[in-house]
């Protein structure tokens, strides 16, 4: 007779890691739309929005409906470029 474990150790594929990460990563993404839309949003760290100082294609912070000039947002803390641009945009 031969011994067979009766619980064999769970493989893990990149696949399956890739997938569940990516399932992570929309989730917080969606976490931070539904903040950035609520009336009483608290600002959030430049890191948590993927804060970067060039636009991404068309896409600015002047041209945002969230920007404060001459160098704000009202839902990112701190100074902001205009010529930035976060995963919080949204056309003016």
């Amino acid at each position: 007779m031969v011994n067979k474990p009766e619980h064999s150790p769970a493989k893990l594929s990149r696949r399956s890691v890739l997938l569940h990460g990516a399932a992570c990563v929309t989730g917080a993404a969606t976490i931070l739309v539904a903040n950035a839309n609520s009336a009483k949003a608290n600002p959030l760290p430049k890191t948590a929005v993927s804060y970067q100082d060039t636009p991404k294609g068309d896409r600015q912070c002047s041209n945002c409906s969230l920007f404060v000039a001459p160098n704000g947002c009202k839902n990112v803390v701190g100074e902001i470029s205009p010529n930035g641009w976060c995963v919080l945009w949204r056309k003016a």
